[in-house]
């Protein structure tokens, strides 16, 4: 259901404020029409806005002068300035929401309006540019709070943040148990709770307690929290999810005696927590003697079921008790009614003992006969789940939750919250300073949104990435906050946040797209210190290079060395291999030699020109490959196939890189480091190209836990360690399990291998297909921009574009297509894991591949 369908109309000072709402059919029906005792604060509410926008996008905002506002403030009128000038920043992205949150505030009372600052005029809230990146919150002409627009990210934030500053008396903020202790002792015997735990202040959830805290705030003492501690001192473990506990404390009279809570077990949702609170102001158990049929309550009004325990004069004391027993069990969820059989004149089955009604009309009554009181509730709460999930099923077929995003990364950036980032030693650009300063010096920049919590936990990365840098590098690390400064970030080509570019001066920009740590980005900053190819030009140099000793400092980031043999006349095969060189940037080391000496190498390392030399630090070996009639995009899949160690350990991280590869799997899962002999018989299949076929791998239990999951859904147990398997993932997800009764050795893996491939192996399990994508759509920054199409096109093909020099005339340059790997669109709204994917056949196949771990 739309948020619309439960609609508030603004608390006046007035008497007589229900005669002065709107009377909708939702708000008729859900009976939100409240007491006109409001307190004096809660009167009607404007906004305004101070930034600059693009015209197309303000015209439904009322727009005044400085003076002309001030003048038309009310005392306990409430408005959220926000002050523009024609050469501020333009921030369609907030105008955007704020256009959706016209129409939800002016329910509440809240007007929405700009200020556009003229010189003619002087105002505070005019002057420097950081004072044009707030909102400020008045009642009549006292400021009440300043919030950074960067907060105000959506409708929801836009809501949450204004109700909850204007209900500082209806919600209480806490964040201890002792604090929740001291509000349930005050209040027991007077008043009840409704406390919420949200996993973010600007959620969807935190918006719509507020939105019941508005209408529901004289009745009830809300109590909100953030705090994950708070919420599993109280018994609940789930911090994934928002939750509410309707906490009884009025009925209790002893103050040793604990409130009873309820949890809300449905979504918190402004629909939900109405229903979810308006079953517990119903009585706890009505006693009926008519026909279960005609019988209405406010539970049928609000969609739940009823539930009529049938009672008779003998035993009426102790069904009663039975009665409210189930009706405390089954609070929220269904009414429990006492119907009392002998003054009934409608038969009831002499066997029956209760009588299920469903909340659907036309729905005949079900008479049951339930032994317990479990066995009672567990057929009312499988009822009900049903019906919740058939709901559920069709909401995500006509519209999926587009709310529902990254709820992992943004619990962690909030519990972060408090942790002191040294932004110092990072320089932050704008749009003044961009061009300066990335001229003067080679510079990494950080594209992010500061209300995006990825870019936010990445920029946690960031500045450890510039600790571990400092005064050791010459790189300067920069970032630009696209949040404030949108039209620098378009001229840059970013549509997706975070972003990392490396520039320097003369070159093309180069984009990070590996993963989003600290570690693979100082590896990519490393690596992109010498040329990629590096250009030997001599014998001993190129010795020297495959021995290590050249890039000696550059091994610890990457363990092989490439070096391309080329005859002074093969000039297309050198430029294939250079055009590769430059496509891995940052990600392997590569050089290249054409002198006419050339065959002394070429002699000495049994090497037919063309040719790569594969030097292996590791291993202490030199192989070579041929290149005849390879170009580039050829010796690219050479080169990162010889990244790969020949016996990886899988983890999280660089699964995706072997998935590419499109082979089975021969996966040995060990509780911690594995056994030698294992990794040796192994490795002798490999070296005799017995496994030519599959990807051998295996996987530490202790480092990557998720493999345990991954165990049970092969497996109906958790199976002894060590054990080896091979996942057909490509074709037919079928999974096999080497014999437990058999040791790991050379001879039984290859019998056992050989047995698979003639067929005569049972599989263990047939792993179900699924899609591999993200669980929203692309977010493309530029599409988002208000009125921008005649200024700024969208782009959506990065490797096609073009971005803003940034050198000082001014002219236009391509981004260096070497470090651009196209995406598919459903990846680009964040750099998820499988970004270390690097190049497009292998994301191809990655995609397609439809079969899980």
């Amino acid at each position: 259901m739309q948020r619309t369908a439960w609609k508030y109309y603004p608390r006046q000072q007035d008497h007589n404020t229900e005669q002065n709402r709107e009377k909708s059919p939702a708000c008729v029906q859900l009976q939100l029409m409240m007491s006109s005792s409001f307190n004096i604060f809660r009167v009607g509410i404007s906004v305004v806005i101070m930034c600059i926008f693009y015209k197309s996008a303000v015209d439904s905002l009322s727009e005044l002068s400085p003076q002309k506002y001030f003048s038309t403030l009310q005392p306990g009128k409430a408005s959220l300035a926000y002050f523009c000038q024609a050469d501020s920043p333009r921030t369609s992205i907030f105008l955007e929401e704020l256009n959706e949150a016209i129409t939800p505030l002016q329910d509440y009372g809240i007007s929405v309006a700009k200020v556009n600052c003229v010189k003619e005029e002087t105002s505070r809230y005019c002057g420097k540019e950081e004072d044009l990146m707030k909102a400020y919150l008045f009642r009549g002409n006292i400021l009440l709070r300043e919030f950074p627009t960067d907060v105000l990210f959506d409708v929801n934030a836009i809501v949450a943040h204004v109700l909850f500053a204007l209900l500082f008396n209806e919600v209480k903020y806490i964040t201890t148990l002792e604090d929740l202790q001291n509000i349930e002792n005050a209040l027991k015997g007077k008043a009840n709770i409704a406390f919420s735990y949200v996993r973010a202040i600007g959620t969807p959830e935190h918006r719509a307690v507020m939105e019941a805290a508005f209408v529901y705030g004289t009745t009830y003492q809300f109590v909100l929290t953030t705090e994950t501690a708070l919420l599993e001192s109280i018994g609940n473990e789930d911090i994934e999810n928002a939750h509410l506990y309707f906490f009884h404390c009025k009925q209790v009279l002893d103050l040793t005696l604990q409130c009873r809570r309820t949890l809300m077990e449905q979504p918190l949702t402004t629909l939900n927590i109405h229903q979810f609170i308006k079953t517990m102001e119903a009585p706890l158990l009505t006693e009926v003697t008519e026909d279960p049929q005609q019988v209405s309550t406010v539970h049928l009004q609000l969609g739940l079921p009823l539930v009529f325990i049938v009672s008779q004069q003998a035993t009426y004391e102790a069904d009663r008790r039975t009665a409210e027993w189930v009706a405390w069990r089954l609070l929220g969820k269904a009414g429990v009614l006492l119907l009392l059989r002998d003054s009934l004149e409608v038969d009831i089955p002499q066997h029956s003992n209760v009588i299920f009604r469903r909340a659907e009309e036309g729905v005949p009554v079900e008479f049951l006969v339930l032994d317990d009181i479990d066995s009672l509730i567990s057929h009312v709460e499988s009822n009900v789940h049903i019906e919740e999930i058939q709901e559920d099923e069709d909401e995500d077929t006509k519209s999926p939750n587009m709310d529902v995003q990254d709820d992992e990364v943004a619990e962690t950036v909030y519990r972060d919250r408090k942790r002191p980032l040294p932004l110092e030693l990072t320089v932050e650009l704008t749009e003044e300073t961009f061009n300066t300063t990335v001229v003067a010096s080679d510079s990494i920049v950080l594209f992010y949104a500061g209300w995006q919590a990825v870019s936010m936990a990445f920029l946690q990365s960031y500045i450890d990435l510039a600790i571990k840098l400092k005064g050791t590098s010459t790189m300067l690390l920069t970032r630009v906050n696209c949040a404030d400064w949108s039209d620098l970030c378009t001229k840059q080509n970013v549509t997706e946040f975070p972003v990392v570019k490396m520039y320097k001066e003369g070159k093309n920009p180069v984009s990070y797209v590996g993963m989003l740590g600290t570690e693979d980005l100082l590896k990519f900053i490393q690596l992109s210190r010498i040329s990629c190819p590096v250009n030997i030009t001599s014998v001993q140099e190129a010795e020297e290079y495959l021995s290590g000793e050249l890039y000696k400092d550059l091994i610890s980031y990457s363990s092989v060395s490439v070096l391309g043999l080329f005859s002074p006349n093969m000039t297309t095969a050198k430029e294939d291999f250079t055009e590769a060189g430059n496509y891995l940037k940052g990600y392997a080391i590569t050089g290249i030699y054409s002198e006419e000496d050339v065959l002394i190498l070429s002699d000495k390392y049994a090497a037919t020109l063309p040719a790569l030399l594969l030097s292996r630090h590791k291993e202490g070996k030199i192989e070579s490959i041929p290149l005849a009639n390879s170009h580039a995009q050829d010796i690219i899949q050479i080169i990162t196939n010889a990244l790969l160690e020949t016996f990886p350990e899988i983890t999280v991280e660089n699964l995706p890189i072997y998935l590419r590869l499109q082979k089975p799997l021969l996966i040995l899962f060990s509780d911690g480091s594995i056994n030698p002999q294992y990794k040796k018989a192994i490795l002798m299949l490999v070296k005799e190209k017995h496994l030519d076929s599959l990807t051998p791998c295996w996987l530490n239990l202790k480092n990557t836990p998720v493999g345990r999951g991954i165990l049970q859904s092969y497996f109906d147990t958790m199976p002894p360690l060590p054990l080896l398997v091979v996942v057909n993932l490509h074709s037919g997800g079928q999974v096999f399990a080497f014999p437990s009764d058999q040791a790991i050795t050379e001879q039984n893996l290859l019998l056992w291998l050989k047995k698979l491939e003639a067929g005569l192996e049972n599989h263990i399990t047939i792993l179900p297909a699924q899609e591999w994508k993200p669980p929203l759509p692309a977010y493309d920054f530029l599409s988002m921009m208000d009125a921008a199409a005649s200024q700024h096109p969208t782009r959506k093909d990065p490797e096609c574009t073009k971005e803003m020099d940034v050198q000082e005339n001014d002219k236009k340059q391509h981004e260096d297509k070497s470090a651009i790997i196209k995406e598919p669109i459903e990846t680009l709204r964040i750099k998820h894991w499988n970004r270390s994917n690097w190049f497009k056949e292998g994301e191809k196949s990655f995609r397609h591949d439809n079969k899980e771990l």
